[in-house]
């Protein structure tokens, strides 16, 4: 199983095993991670599973579309690696992803 890093804004990390299928988002909340909200359940229609994605994985990662760029121009200081958790899908390609939960969601 694909094991996934979660490190809050202020330094804390926790790394889960999340299985292919899953969402990021799901992910964290399986694990009860602190800062990934979620309040739309995965449907795209808040930013509140914003996270920044490690430089390194953008790539690796599927590429964003323009709804979810829509909705992360709502989102708390959106970067050029911002993404919504929820819309990356875990594969076995992404063991070892890590990312980074804003100050706060929006």
């Amino acid at each position: 199983m694909p094991k996934i890093t979660y490190i809050t804004h202020d330094g804390e990390k926790n790394t889960v095993e999340v299985p292919t299928g899953l969402s990021v988002m799901e992910g964290a909340l399986q694990n009860n991670i602190k800062g990934i909200d979620a309040d739309c359940g995965g449907s795209m229609a808040c930013a509140t599973c914003h996270v920044y994605v490690s430089e390194n994985w953008l790539n690796t990662i599927e590429k964003i579309h323009d709804a979810e760029q829509d909705m992360l121009d709502m989102a708390y200081e959106p970067k050029k690696n911002s993404r919504l958790s929820c819309q990356i899908i875990v594969t076995n390609d992404l063991d070892g992803l890590e990312v980074t939960t804003p100050v706060k969601q929006t």
